[in-house]
């Protein structure tokens, strides 16, 4: 997968909020085989000794950070949070996150666009976390993105892909566009579904996080992401609405 010029082998990006030790998320990026996990700028500078520590750990872990702007709910705070995390991680990669309904945790996609546009044009590469909106994919790409992600579902819900007609139509308008799934995935069978679409690699974090063994679900999502893209790249039958009997009735014996 090529993403903004950078090749990457493993199509599972990972989150690392919510573990109960560093010692179990360690484990956990470890057995997904990820190579991109995703930091929150606030859990960073959260507290001196403590954000320095967390750094240090994911530092020693050899994966590419790809900072977020979780939390955020307008385009100045987005963009502000931004600036500040290309600082801290000294990279231009930042997950966009606007958002604009608390108990969904939906993008608010008009301040998503904007915080982009303005983003793309400060150099920033962009992953907008989106809906599966056609349109709002538009104005995205339009805005200077390079790939998009839209969310399965709400954040930590778990319920899978809830609208797989609306996520089909994106993959097919646009062929060569990275897209990955982001949000709401909760079993590995979920992120294999995502693959089989089409997409080019899925993002998740609670999934993984609040397992009973992080890193046993990590290695699950990992081996579920490699199988949904053979089953794609194996060109899978068409379902159909008829029986067809898989041993050939031809020459069968007769008996009288």
């Amino acid at each position: 997968m090529r993403v903004y010029d950078v090749e990457l082998t493993s199509r599972l990006l990972l989150g690392t909020a919510q573990y109960p030790s560093p010692a179990i998320l360690t484990a956990a990026v470890e057995a997904s085989g990820s190579e991109v996990v995703t930091v929150s700028l606030r859990r960073e500078a959260a507290g001196g000794r403590e954000g320095q520590a967390f750094w240090s750990l994911i530092s020693s872990l050899g994966v590419r950070v790809l900072p977020n702007t979780a939390g955020c709910h307008s385009v100045k705070e987005a963009v502000t949070t931004a600036q500040m995390a290309r600082e801290v991680f000294d990279t231009p990669w930042i997950k966009l996150e606007v958002i604009g309904e608390t108990d969904t945790l939906c993008p608010d996609v008009f301040g998503l666009v904007e915080a982009a546009r303005i983003l793309s044009a400060e150099g920033f590469q962009v992953f907008p976390y989106t809906t599966e909106d056609l349109v709002t994919a538009e104005r995205l790409l339009a805005a200077g993105c390079k790939v998009l992600m839209p969310w399965g579902a709400p954040i930590g819900t778990g319920l899978g892909l809830t609208n797989v007609y609306g996520l089909r139509s994106l993959r097919a308008h646009f062929p060569e566009v990275p897209l990955i799934v982001d949000a709401g995935l909760g079993l590995p069978s979920q992120a294999a579904r995502a693959m089989e679409l089409g997409f080019d690699a899925v993002l998740l974090n609670t999934a993984v996080a609040k397992a009973g063994d992080p890193a046993v679900m990590a290695r699950a999502f990992a081996l579920a992401v490699e199988a949904g893209l053979a089953a794609r790249d194996a060109d899978p039958m068409e379902p159909r609405d008829m029986a067809a009997p898989s041993t050939p009735v031809l020459g069968k014996a007769v008996l009288g």
